[in-house]
């Protein structure tokens, strides 16, 4: 169940992040278009939100992997994408609040989903 949770945040993060990609409208104040053109991506030149679109297509398929024929080496890899991933979305709920003063909705639903995924599988944690 804990894997099938999780691969249901990754699929609603990779849907954020194809949103962000293509420049789906956020807001009236254009938010989100505001935040992106802030040069913050970790990967110089490529787009935060090709970059997530990536990331969590990969994770995605891992997971449900994962959930069909489990190993433990697909496990790793969820977990250290997990924390990882709940590293850099810290990082841009930081800037988000404290540098822009302004949040990107679809950039808080993946911020947030990460760091729910890793709360569910440290509570969820079996050696």
């Amino acid at each position: 169940m804990k894997y099938k949770t999780i691969l249901i945040i990754f699929i609603i993060a990779f849907i954020s992040s194809t949103l962000l990609a293509f420049k789906a409208p956020c807001d009236a104040q254009n938010t989100c278009e505001a935040i992106q053109e802030i040069p913050h991506s970790f990967v110089g030149g490529i787009n935060n939100g090709y970059l997530g679109m990536a990331i969590f297509l990969f994770m995605s398929l891992i997971t449900f992997s994962h959930i069909k024929n489990p190993r433990r080496r697909k496990k790793a890899i969820i977990h250290v994408g997990l924390i990882i991933g709940s590293v850099i979305a810290l990082y841009f709920l930081y800037l988000q609040q404290f540098v822009f003063n302004a949040y990107c909705k679809y950039c808080v639903v993946i911020d947030l989903g990460v760091l729910i995924a890793l709360v569910i599988a440290i509570f969820t944690w079996k050696k």
